[in-house]
């Protein structure tokens, strides 16, 4: 599940580092912004291929 993973990593990283996340499932589209938004980290970029979906999130 992407968002218990982040939650694990962000915890690991320095504030103003990044994390790139891979998912096929839509609803990180959803998840992963919310979750962002609720622990006062920023996500940078989000693109959608056709397969899977990159979104790019900033600790703040």
């Amino acid at each position: 599940m992407p968002v218990i993973r982040l939650g694990e990593v962000i915890e690991k990283i320095d504030i103003g580092d990044t994390i790139q996340i891979i998912a096929t499932d839509p609803g990180v589209l959803h998840d992963i912004p919310a979750w962002c938004k609720v622990h006062g980290h920023k996500v940078l970029a989000c693109d959608e291929k056709t397969n899977e979906i990159i979104l790019m999130v900033e600790k703040i």
